[in-house]
């Protein structure tokens, strides 16, 4: 049960409009609201047609009156009455309580001495006793009060003493400026001893023209109160609505939700319901805001801190919550809570793919490689996730049969494109090469790819034979065409070559003539880090040690170029960190110096260095 009081120091910025709009709000998204009219000098709560009872019933000045007549608090019961609005399938429902009988509503009222109510008739435990009575008999999700304005002892009622939070209305002027200070001062005064009640404010300016502020008047004003109330997040806004229809109590949440004026106070649901732990939407709403960065800017860690154990505690058994939960702390660098929460999560249902790709995650952190590799095939089971996602799952397996996570559901779902992107993005290890090969030799076939993308496939199916060993099928695959070497293409005339030492053990020496020919031609070449290291070894091979060092040289130089980003090495055939592509380059000019075994990384599949975790992410 979370009560909200909606307050405003003047009359006229559409509070009990705002009231009702929140309450339909709430109610349309299944909770359980009472609406209670406690502004007694001017109350009207029941007029609009959403909020009127459907039995008529006494309300708050009748509820005080009996109790200091009698000097016991009557039933609470019979003072409310559930509205005939129907909110459909959402399950909602909305009770009123409304300020009194009409037929003898002055009279009682001019009886009650607030004063003498509460110094000498234990007025203060009265209103806990109704507190206790909304709860046991009627347990609303949301109790929103409608407050009277300026500075009474009802408003204190109100303010202070009865609510979670107060939603305050405003109109930026002068006027409003000076009164709200004392009010606010006092709410927050409420966290002192001996109640220490934090009260939580939201401040709303209302009736606001929408006109453009060329002269900055509105923003001076927001400035400053901000400055006087102690506030740093910009207020919510309501803007003034130029409409016969507000002469007939139009509801906007109910009957116009397209209408800006609807999503404004629909902003206001959100920004209530999201301090309420106990609201699983709020709750959600609120982590959310938290992981992405735009956390309430008057608000410490501790009190968001505070905020996130009251959520747990209220949702112990919602998986999803606790996933939630789980995200932020991870996000927040508290592995090991977040590994808790997330394994939670699984144990209460909650089976999205993203809880278990996150304990995967975690687990690899903590060095639990088997727990990971579990939770990560699990995550390959479902179907529809982003490549992203799977590539990630695919980077936590080592054991598992490639032909096994290739064929796997998240992987056949995706579309040609993306399953392209994917095994592209998997050249970063040797495992991780022997995952990508059945990908690329099912789209090899693949009807949907155009002749260009096929001839995209098939260079990179042939890269990753060469980079797993199976340099037969790389040289088939590179000369799929059947054309001949001086035909080919740099890229093609290249990687051939390399099949062909790596599958005969001797230089290839037509292969890479090929690609020396078309360097010094200029024609079909790729100037970057790789291509100036493939033309070190081209070089190398064709007998012109002294240029293939300089390419080496250049090699280098271009990633320094690239500000040392992963870089594909033809010396291994995945893609390395920026230091091992280095070392590359280093065996490369001793290979040429005669200081180098004539045997580079790839053509012995079982020497190939693996690219850490930590390299994969940066790639």
């Amino acid at each position: 049960m979370y009560i909200t009081t909606f307050y405003s120091f003047k009359g006229g910025v559409g509070r009990s409009m705002a009231l009702v709009n929140v309450a339909v709000g709430l109610a349309n998204r299944g909770r359980r609201v009472l609406v209670v009219d406690f502004d007694l000098e001017a109350p009207g709560l029941d007029t609009f047609d959403v909020t009127t009872p459907r039995d008529q019933v006494p309300g708050v000045v009748d509820f005080v009156g009996e109790y200091l007549g009698s000097g016991q608090a009557p039933d609470a019961a019979r003072f409310i009455s559930e509205t005939p609005a129907d909110f459909g399938d959402a399950g909602g429902r909305l009770w009123i309580m409304p300020s009194g009988r009409h037929a003898t509503y002055a009279t009682r009222f001019s009886q009650i001495d607030w004063g003498v109510l509460y110094a000498e008739r234990d007025g203060y435990l009265l209103f806990e006793d109704l507190k206790e009575q909304w709860r046991q008999t009627f347990n609303p999700d949301y109790i929103l009060i409608d407050s009277r304005t300026g500075h009474t002892d009802i408003g204190g009622i109100c303010t202070r003493q009865l609510p979670d939070a107060v939603v305050i209305l405003f109109f930026p002027n002068e006027q409003n400026l000076r009164g709200l200070t004392r009010v606010v001062r006092d709410i927050r005064g409420e966290a002192d001893e001996p109640r220490s009640k934090n009260i939580e404010l939201h401040f709303v300016m209302s009736n606001v023209p929408d006109l453009d502020d060329e002269d900055r008047i509105l923003d001076d004003k927001i400035k400053a109160f901000q400055r006087n109330l102690r506030f740093r997040r910009e207020p919510l806004m309501i803007h003034r609505y130029d409409s016969l229809s507000l002469l007939n109590q139009v509801v906007f949440t109910k009957d116009r939700p397209r209408s800006r004026l609807a999503q404004e106070y629909g902003a206001l649901v959100r920004e209530i319901s999201r301090r309420n732990w106990d609201d699983r939407d709020g709750a959600l709403d609120y982590i959310l805001r938290m992981k992405d960065g735009r956390r309430i800017r008057d608000e410490s860690i501790q009190t968001r801190d505070e905020m996130l154990e009251k959520i747990e505690k209220a949702h112990p058994n919602d998986g999803e919550v606790l996933y939630r939960l789980a995200e932020l702390w991870e996000y927040d660098g508290e592995t090991e809570l977040a590994g808790a929460l997330a394994s939670r999560a699984i144990e209460a249902g909650y089976s999205a793919p993203e809880v278990f790709l996150q304990r995967s995650r975690i687990r690899a952190q903590c060095d639990d490689d088997a727990g990971a590799e579990q939770d990560a095939l699990e995550v390959l089971k479902s179907p529809h996730l982003s490549p992203p996602m799977v590539r990630e799952a695919i980077w936590r397996i080592r054991a598992q049969a490639p032909e096994r996570v290739a064929d796997s559901t998240a992987v056949t779902s995706l579309e040609p494109n993306d399953q392209m992107w994917l095994a592209h993005s998997l050249a970063t290890s040797f495992e991780a090469i022997r995952i990508a090969i059945p990908i690329w030799e099912r789209l090899i076939d693949c009807d949907d790819l155009s002749a260009t993308r096929r001839d995209s496939v098939r260079h990179e199916l042939g890269l990753c034979y060469i980079g797993s060993g199976r340099f037969s099928d790389a040289a088939r695959v590179l000369r799929a065409h059947g054309e001949p070497i001086d035909e080919m293409t740099v890229q093609d005339a290249f990687n051939y070559g390399m099949a062909s030492w790596g599958k005969t053990g001797e230089v290839a020496q037509a292969a890479f003539s090929r690609v020396v020919e078309l360097d010094k031609s200029g024609i079909d070449s790729d100037k970057g880090p790789n291509y100036y290291q493939c033309m070190a070894i081209a070089y190398w091979a064709t007998g012109y040690g002294t240029e293939a060092v300089r390419y080496a040289d250049k090699a280098e130089h271009a990633l320094n170029v690239k500000r040392r980003a992963p870089e594909f090495s033809c010396w291994r055939y995945y893609r390395v960190s920026a230091d091992i592509f280095v070392a590359d380059l280093t065996d490369i000019r001793q290979l040429v110096a005669g200081k180098h075994p004539q045997t580079p990384p790839f053509m012995n599949a079982a020497e190939t260095t693996n690219v850490s975790a930590a390299d994969h992410h940066s790639q």
